[in-house]
């Protein structure tokens, strides 16, 4: 696993981690699904809850931490949880510092399954979020039956939003339904220092990229404390 911070440069610090899947060579989080035969989805998804929980609190991380998951992977939210909240009950981690990010959406057939699984994982204390808003399948009409917690928005509509008129129209727009909708926004992909501050100061602080960092094999990384002190300074 490898993990990549999600900070926010309101508050000049990391909030979250997000644990993103790498093989034993470095390789990328694509190549590795590309070999997961539909037969063998769910002990992936739970082998890779259950290790990146596990590297997690061996690292010492104090933040939340967030998990990508198949929903195809997920039969029945009660029982597919079981793995995870047995892991997190052995080292000691809450499970509402738990984030599960939904991948994958464009192979989901079946939204009220994709709906309950997100409000049985509320009930038991964790948070959801819906990864990629905007580019391919994950778009407008998801919201119409999915409850997120939380919403991240694709570099597609990030790259160049400091100096490009339509995306900056289209993530006021983004803004302004999540604010009315009560559902904190995360920009991906923030690659630049003017795209950084852009989006800071239309409202979107909570930012993942690697402007501010790029994942890390088995690593947390340095400490972001004064690259986020900086651009605070500078809003």
């Amino acid at each position: 696993m490898a993990f990549q911070p999600i900070v926010d440069v309101a508050l000049a610090r990391t909030t979250t981690f997000e644990a993103l899947v790498r093989g034993p060579g470095g390789e990328s989080a694509g190549s590795i699904l590309a070999r997961v035969t539909d037969d063998l989805l769910y002990r992936f998804d739970q082998a890779c809850r259950v290790r990146a929980i596990e590297l997690a609190s061996e690292l010492g991380m104090r933040e939340n931490l967030s998990i990508n998951f198949l929903p195809n992977a997920v039969y029945e939210p009660e029982a597919c949880i079981q793995a995870t909240l047995a892991v997190s009950r052995r080292v000691g981690w809450p499970v509402e510092r738990i984030v599960f990010e939904i991948t994958e959406t464009e192979r989901v057939q079946d939204r009220h399954h994709l709906r309950g699984i997100i409000e049985a994982y509320r009930d038991m204390g964790f948070t959801t979020a819906l990864d990629d808003f905007g580019n391919g399948y994950a778009n407008l009409d998801l919201l119409t039956d999915l409850h997120p917690d939380r919403l991240k928005v694709d570099r597609e509509l990030i790259m160049g939003c400091h100096d490009d008129q339509r995306r900056q129209a289209l993530l006021r727009a983004v803004k302004g339904l999540v604010d009315e909708l009560g559902i904190l926004l995360i920009a991906e992909g923030v690659e630049t220092r003017d795209e950084a501050l852009w989006l800071a100061r239309l409202g979107i602080t909570r930012q993942q990229g690697y402007f501010h960092a790029r994942p890390l094999v088995e690593s947390l990384g340095a400490d972001l404390g004064p690259h986020l002190a900086a651009l605070r300074s500078a809003l």
